[in-house]
């Protein structure tokens, strides 16, 4: 777990420049569980839209299913809530809430 003190600006702006992973968002003492929440979301906004990119044929993009996976996974260990059998990369970049939870 990475005690390193962190740019929240530059998180906000390109994640991956500033984390190795999802996993490390999530793992990070230094960040509140809100913090992590916010970067992680924007993160995956910024990979669905890659992916949507590479469905579309234009090029630059690579594994974004994979990335989101790993973001949806790091996203329900801090929210809890998140269906990850049922929730999927998507144009909408909906990520589904488990029923029954408030």
């Amino acid at each position: 777990m990475s005690s390193e003190p962190i740019d929240m600006e530059a998180a906000l702006r390109d994640p991956a420049a500033v984390f190795a992973s999802p996993e490390a968002v999530a793992e990070h003492a230094e960040l509140s569980r809100e913090q992590k929440i916010e970067v992680l979301r924007l993160w995956g906004y910024g990979a669905s839209e890659a992916e949507v990119a590479t469905e579309e044929g234009m090029p630059g993009g690579g594994d974004g299913s994979e990335l989101l996976r790993r973001i949806i996974l790091a996203l329900d260990g801090l929210i809890g809530e998140v269906d990850v059998g049922d929730s999927a990369p998507t144009k909408q970049h909906a990520v589904l809430l488990r029923q029954g939870r408030s």
